[in-house]
């Protein structure tokens, strides 16, 4: 990725962010790191939480948004998001939710979704899968003809509930194995390193799911090493602190191993805190590393005022505020967003159509610009 990248330089000053944020708009894109649950918007929040008489710890719809302005860390952000996610109830609410998202996402210029949720969650607010996962796959399989784009239901472990409720969860899910295509790991990363979850990522690999995971966002490059040499992860879920070891970037570059990237969570939960912005202009411009850019919970992390006004929020405000901070031109973003298609789980000829497509539109706004 360096070769495409390293000659966007300072490409794009300020004059220049309108012009990207369009370009961002018309560039086809896969979103393969995005929890369904962070998308719950706070009016939907409210809608739900009046229909199943669930009461919320916020007393407006614009106290619920203010608390979602500013966080300290991971584990203050989580404790907004369970709270938020209490108003899930009903499969029509699940349905809701996840179809709300995808309209969002084609409107975007997403093609493809591999869309996270968290069993456990709900399991343990007493919402069994027999609820909360026909509902998402019902909005899953209605994707393509209502929105026309295509999506997939990646389950993940809660990881502070530990690897033996992970087991647990994992059986749980055996009769709904048709609907889910891979299984992730997320939640609070700090003292619960991917090693203690080799026994269910093996068993994941038995019944041939898919295997991403989260490391290297607030937990050490240590544990971006563990996904992938102990859990055997297909993706690497943010992944940003891999830059602390040089010998294992190294390594992902050699083997290709993508990273899904959020640049706007990396904000808001203060990765890398006072040098973020060099980080991230040092993770896609002076690495060969297979890079892709996501929203994680879009409805939580909010962009800056300056993206808000010019590319909204969502995985195209990730987009321009990486461009912005990282100096990227269209070339560089465009090699961006066929990343994510190269990443995904899609089959070979889908990837390659795809690619193809964010080719073409390069091309014809290249062609526009001459």
């Amino acid at each position: 990725m360096q070769d495409r990248l390293a000659s966007a330089g300072a490409a794009n000053g300020r004059g220049n962010v309108e012009r990207l944020a369009a370009f961002i708009a018309r560039l086809p894109k896969a979103e393969l790191h995005v929890h369904v649950e962070g998308t719950l918007e706070p009016d939907l929040m409210y809608e739900l939480a009046k229909q199943n008489g669930v009461d919320l710890p916020w007393p407006s719809i614009a106290a619920a948004a203010a608390a979602r302005a500013d966080y300290t860390s991971l584990d203050d952000f989580l404790a907004v998001y369970f709270a938020g996610m209490s108003v899930l109830r009903t499969t029509r609410d699940f349905e809701q939710l996840a179809d709300a998202y995808l309209a969002r996402a084609a409107a975007q210029g997403v093609r493809h979704v591999e869309l996270f949720f968290d069993p456990q969650a709900h399991l343990e607010r007493g919402v069994p899968f027999s609820v909360f996962l026909p509902g998402l796959a019902a909005a899953a399989q209605a994707a393509q003809q209502r929105h026309g784009l295509t999506a997939s239901l990646i389950m993940c472990f809660v990881r502070h509930l530990g690897p033996q409720a992970a087991a647990k969860t994992l059986e749980q899910a055996l009769p709904y194995l048709d609907l889910i295509s891979g299984v992730g790991l997320d939640s609070s990363e700090l003292g619960h390193p991917p090693r203690q979850y080799m026994a269910v990522f093996k068993r994941a690999a038995q019944l041939g799911l898919h295997r991403v995971a989260h490391a290297g966002e607030e937990g050490p490059a240590e544990y971006v090493a563990e996904a992938v040499s102990l859990l055997g992860v297909e993706r690497v879920d943010h992944g940003v602190h891999c830059l602390d070891d040089p010998l294992l970037v190294e390594h992902l570059e050699a083997s290709g191993m993508p990273l899904t990237v959020c640049p706007l969570s990396n904000l808001r939960l203060q990765v890398y805190p006072g040098c973020l912005h060099a980080k991230l202009a040092q993770l896609v411009r002076d690495t060969r590393l297979v890079i892709t850019v996501n929203s994680d919970d879009p409805a939580y992390f909010l962009p800056p005022l300056d993206i808000q006004a010019s590319g909204g929020s969502g995985i195209n405000a990730n987009f321009l505020y990486l461009a912005n901070v990282a100096g990227l031109d269209e070339s560089a973003l465009a090699e961006l967003a066929a990343n994510s298609f190269r990443a995904s789980f899609l089959p070979p000829a889908a990837k390659e159509a795809h690619v193809a497509e964010v080719a073409a539109v390069l091309a014809a706004w290249c062609g526009e610009s001459n």
